[in-house]
């Protein structure tokens, strides 16, 4: 069965942490610095998120946008998951092809380092649901 039981988990959970991504200290400017657009879709559930990585700030939705992704990634909900959690080596999902990607994926790869802070962020967001699924 899969972790998030709905759209809007995912949003709730992985939005919440890129959201959250936008004001921590360390890993916020330079997330911003990258000025790209990351189109994440996500499967079981099914879910188009967009993260704006913007000089001016960060923002995070749901569903078709206007603007053009930079980077599109394709995933099961369960391995984003995993991913902040810090469980998951995205590099080594994409090269098994668990992890599809489409455009610069060295801009994302690039980006996964500053993800390591915001790990602990995502558990204590997803601790009231763990607690709940034991």
């Amino acid at each position: 069965m899969a972790y998030f039981t709905d759209t809007a988990e995912v949003d709730k959970y992985i939005g919440g942490v890129f959201r959250a991504a936008a004001d921590h200290p360390e890993s916020g400017p330079k997330m911003r610095a990258a000025n790209i657009v990351l189109k994440v879709y996500y499967t079981d559930p099914a879910c188009e998120m967009n993260v704006l990585m913007r000089p001016d700030g960060m923002s995070t939705s749901l569903g078709p946008i206007d603007e053009k992704a930079d980077v599109v990634m394709m995933m099961k909900s369960d391995t984003g998951d995993k991913f902040w959690r810090g469980d998951y080596n995205l590099a080594v999902g994409l090269a098994k092809g668990e992890v599809k990607a489409k455009g610069p994926v060295n801009k994302i790869l690039k980006l996964v380092p500053l993800t390591k802070p915001l790990f602990p962020m995502y558990r204590e967001l997803v601790a009231e649901k763990d607690a709940a699924n034991a």
